[in-house]
């Protein structure tokens, strides 16, 4: 394996994703499959392509990408953050249009922890007068 490959890890919510950027014709493979057959709703897969849409390789480079932990909507967060780190390493001049749409950015966003003497993280039991 003599070919560049660019690595980054994307973090969302309770998902993290390892992302490898390959010189290609815009394959995305996401756990093993395509990523057509991995995610079911167009604006996930929408969501994955931003990055390599911004900065107009979305036919350049092959992504490969290991996503573990969260729901679907987490993982394609995390596999966004993580091309756009990738890409980053690539060629440094795209960081200006990477940083602007926000892509660079790790969405803080978590579940709230659960405390104790409440139902979930603020749910109170329900008060009752008698």
């Amino acid at each position: 394996m003599s070919e560049i490959q660019y690595f980054g890890t994307g973090r969302r919510k309770e998902s993290v994703a390892r992302v490898r950027l390959l010189p290609g014709s815009g394959r995305i493979i996401i756990n093993g499959k395509p990523m057509d057959q991995y995610f079911g709703l167009e604006t996930l897969k929408l969501t994955v392509r931003q990055p390599l849409v911004a900065t107009g390789t979305l036919d350049r480079f092959d992504v490969i990408a290991k996503v573990q932990g969260g729901g679907f909507s987490g993982q394609a967060g995390a596999i966004r953050h993580g091309i756009a780190r990738a890409l980053l390493q690539s060629n440094s001049e795209y960081r200006s249009v990477l940083k602007k749409s926000g892509f660079l950015t790790r969405d803080p966003r978590m579940k709230e922890r659960k405390k104790y003497g409440l139902k979930k993280a603020r749910r109170a039991p329900q008060f009752s007068k008698r």
